[in-house]
């Protein structure tokens, strides 16, 4: 996981850049005289910042950052003010989730202000806040919000030297077809269980249980990303569990090392998030351990209840998943990569007319694109290829379909630098070659099509490279028909 590849060192700058603007805003509620209780408050929300605002567009990414107190305000308050009414307190938390959850239909905007708004009735409970420390808390945010926005925009803009690629909308659909609007009754269900198992089982630590049903949805589409971003919930949470006994209980709460560490934890947060969840949330328990050793309420009893309600949790969310409304693993996989095909036609078709002088063609946007639908449609088949699943052949054909599009987008990527030089050329047989890249996408992408059998095109010379491209993508394409079109539970058969 360390050593996974870190292109031009985003992953490593915004980690450090995170760990700066955590630091500087817990630092600006210390200097103004905020209580502890603000303070952690100000570090979550700056975390938040820094973490959930993914637009596409700096212009954008500052707007949802001015944006955030418009959510986290109004459920502070309301957080606070029903905290010691604990029916109202339970259904305004589950109202809170389903507008979260919902509000990812807006795009990025939407999933960062529904994050902020859940994670400010969070850790009100978490810390047990009353409505007399309300103001505190509005300026520890505020400042927060502030701090982080002055490190991201200003004092180290990352995104100014490589704009960050704007995320593929969600998959389409209206009223209960849509798969945000399955997901808020999935989530409101599942955090409904966790919120009464876990209240069962602790009137003060309930919010664990919440908390972790609520997480497993985040970035999930299909019922078998949630059951695996499940699992690999409780497998970071109890090795950050075992970490936090070795770790954050001999502190006893030291202020200074206790800084330190969680200096590290957010770092380790940000470094890890993309490339496995298992690790960011191994660190995430291990900072909340350090949170509490801060509080003065550490002990190894309360880790072990923190395991029990991310147990609960995770239950909450696998029983919602199956039982409510469920979007088919099957679906969403099939969903993702009929988009990236379409990805893969378009990028063709925009290189072709490049090629042919067309000074307006431009492929690079549909090749960016494409890795990005790529990234979603390793996420889709993850489930399936997942080291546990006993599905065979369907995991054979998830890993051949993953190969094959991998090489489908490597040539798209040659084609695209190929496309690029004003001196290649463009002939009767390059134009001939994308119609039949066209022609095997459509194949691929046409509901109920009729397979075609394969004539091969002559290999191009090496000194072709654009139709060297050209013909490898063919083949990987037409590759792709026998584990997309045959029966998924038969044994996977290739042919030449």
């Amino acid at each position: 996981m360390f050593v996974a590849p870190d292109p031009g060192r985003m992953r490593l700058r915004n980690s450090a850049r995170a760990v700066v603007g955590v630091a500087a805003a817990v630092a600006l509620a210390e200097l103004c005289g905020l209580s502890r209780t603000a303070s952690i408050t100000g570090g979550l929300a700056a975390l938040l910042a820094l973490f959930t605002v993914l637009d596409a567009s700096l212009p954008a990414q500052r707007v949802t950052t001015a944006l955030l107190p418009v959510a986290g305000f109004p459920v502070l308050a309301l957080a606070t003010t029903l905290h010691g009414v604990p029916l109202a307190r339970d259904a305004a938390f589950l109202a809170v989730v389903f507008a979260g959850v919902h509000a990812r239909r807006w795009g990025p905007r939407g999933h960062a202000l529904g994050v902020f708004g859940f994670m400010m009735f969070f850790v009100t409970q978490f810390l047990h806040a009353v409505p007399g420390q309300l103001p505190g808390l509005y300026a520890a945010v505020a400042l927060a919000l502030l701090a982080a926005g002055a490190v991201r925009f200003a004092l180290w803009p990352i995104e100014r030297r490589t704009p960050p690629a704007a995320a593929p909308p969600g998959l389409p659909g209206t009223g209960l077809a849509r798969p945000t609007t399955r997901q808020a009754f999935q989530a409101t269900a599942a955090c409904a269980f966790a919120l009464a198992i876990g209240q069962a089982l602790s009137e003060d630590r309930w919010y664990w249980a919440v908390g972790t049903a609520w997480w497993i949805f985040v970035n999930t589409t299909s019922r078998g990303e949630t059951l695996v971003r499940g699992f690999r919930r409780v497998v970071g949470t109890v090795t950050g569990i075992a970490a936090g006994l070795l770790i954050a209980v001999p502190l006893h709460g030291a202020p200074l090392p206790t800084a330190a560490l969680v200096a590290v934890c957010v770092f380790g947060i940000f470094y890890t998030a993309a490339p496995s969840y298992s690790w960011m949330m191994f660190f995430v328990t291990v900072m909340a351990g350090l949170l509490y050793g801060l509080l003065g309420v550490l002990h190894p009893g309360l880790l072990l209840l923190r395991f029990q309600e991310t147990a609960i949790g995770a239950l909450g969310a696998a029983l919602a998943v199956v039982t409510v409304l469920p979007v088919t693993t099957h679906a969403a996989n099939e969903a993702w990569i009929q988009r990236a095909l379409t990805c893969v036609r378009a990028a063709t078709a925009a290189s072709r007319d490049r090629l042919a002088g067309d000074p307006d063609a431009d492929p690079a946007p549909h090749a960016a694109e494409l890795e990005l639908l790529l990234a979603r449609v390793r996420t889709a088949l993850a489930p399936l290829v997942h080291p546990l699943s006993p599905l065979r052949a369907r995991k054979a054909r998830a890993r051949q379909v993953l190969a094959l599009l991998d090489d489908c987008a490597r040539q798209v990527r040659g084609l695209v630098a190929v496309a690029a030089d004003p001196q290649a050329s463009h002939d009767a047989r390059l134009a001939a070659a994308c119609r039949r890249v066209e022609v095997a996408v459509e194949a691929l992408t046409t509901p109920r099509s009729t397979p075609q059998p394969f004539v091969p095109a002559p290999a191009p010379a090496p000194a072709e490279p654009a139709l060297a491209h050209l013909h490898d993508l063919e083949h990987a394409l037409v590759a792709l028909a026998a584990p997309l079109h045959s029966d998924p539970r038969a044994p996977l058969v290739i042919t030449a």
